[in-house]
């Protein structure tokens, strides 16, 4: 999503500079000292950039991506103050119970640049309810998820009969809980004629082969990870695209699958209502019900009519409701109302 900014911006004329490459991740809520030395390290950043980016060379904005309790922004706020310039924050997520050790003091800093930006866009409805609550002050704007389509309307769909395709890297937490609940579905339909090809990798690849090892493996195609070509290619022949999406923010893949003509099935939970329409452009099913989610993909496996006006839908949805050409001008217009 952070590139497809830079992207959209720049279709609006912008020329958008990576200041810094600086990570003020944290892993854990007791990582006092890594905090530290993220604000030692930010501190020289700040001094670097202020002198870099001084007199005709003064930036006119700062874009923060994404800054929330693990990966405080130590930069922006310090920066658009220097500068006089507008600070805007995309993505920014704020919990209450993650007010504990280190995280606590991201999160004031993190309130703090929320209240500070002449705007923050959020991406789902989610996350903009729950900035209100936590900043009611704050500026909030809501821009849907979006993709560059161009890839998936380059190729024609042609869907193989059966084929179902799951496109997620292979790690720990809702990753795997979402492989781990996809194979359970799965075997509660062996009887139906299905195959799946999975593109991605990741350190739990051993684990998401044992959650599959209870299915033929003959049905099952491991095809690791591809450039973005290939999945292009892989999802122009697929049938069905199927992943729970257990934490998931939103989803891109899903936005991916449907721009290629592909009905989507996948838990409502998280942000993925957001970018799948219910009984339009796929099926949501309750959270955490295998049962439901596994009827789901064998309506669609039987009902081919249904199956196909779910395609055409979902391929109008993610190319032209979610273009990253509509997005641009969805920003440009917050751009003109917050940015003098």
């Amino acid at each position: 999503m952070a590139r497809l900014l830079v992207r959209a911006l720049e279709t609006l004329g912008h020329e958008v500079c990576v200041a810094s490459e600086m990570r003020s991740f944290m892993r854990s809520a007791d990582m006092r000292d890594a905090f530290e030395a993220n604000r030692t390290e930010a501190a020289s950043e700040i001094e670097r950039i202020a002198a870099e980016h001084s007199g005709f060379a003064a930036p006119d904005l700062w874009f923060t991506y994404h800054p929330y309790y693990k990966a405080p922004d130590l930069l922006g706020p310090a920066l658009a103050r220097h500068f006089g310039i507008p600070l805007i924050n995309a993505e920014a997520s704020y919990s209450s119970r993650r007010n504990i050790g280190t995280w606590e003091t991201s999160q004031e800093l993190l309130l703090d640049s929320l209240e500070s930006a002449a705007v923050n866009l959020c991406f789902t409805r989610r996350d903009l309810d729950g900035l209100n609550a936590a900043v009611p002050e704050a500026r909030l704007e809501l821009i849907a998820p979006f993709i560059d389509s161009t890839p998936y309307l380059q190729r024609k769909p042609a869907p193989e009969p059966g084929r179902l395709v799951t496109v997620a890297m292979m790690r720990p937490g809702d990753k795997l809980s979402s492989y781990r609940a996809l194979a359970e579905s799965l075997n509660l339909i062996e009887h139906l004629p299905w195959t799946l090809s999975i593109a991605g990798d990741g350190e739990c690849r051993q684990e998401v082969e044992q959650a599959f090892a209870a299915l033929d493996p003959k049905r099952i195609e491991w095809l690791g990870a591809l450039p973005e070509g290939d999945i292009a290619d892989l999802l122009s022949c697929g049938s069905i695209f199927v992943w729970p999406g257990h934490g998931e923010a939103y989803g891109l893949a899903y936005l991916e699958a449907q721009a290629a003509g592909l009905p989507v099935v996948a838990e409502a939970i998280a942000g993925v209502p957001e970018v799948v329409a219910h009984d339009r452009t796929g099926l949501l099913t309750p959270p955490g019900d295998r049962i439901s989610f596994a009827k789901a993909i064998g309506c669609l496996l039987t009902d081919n009519l249904y199956r196909t006006r779910l395609a055409e839908e979902a391929r109008i949805f993610a190319t032209e409701e979610r273009s990253i050409g509509g997005a641009a001008e969805s920003l440009g217009r917050i751009l003109e109302t917050y940015v003098r």
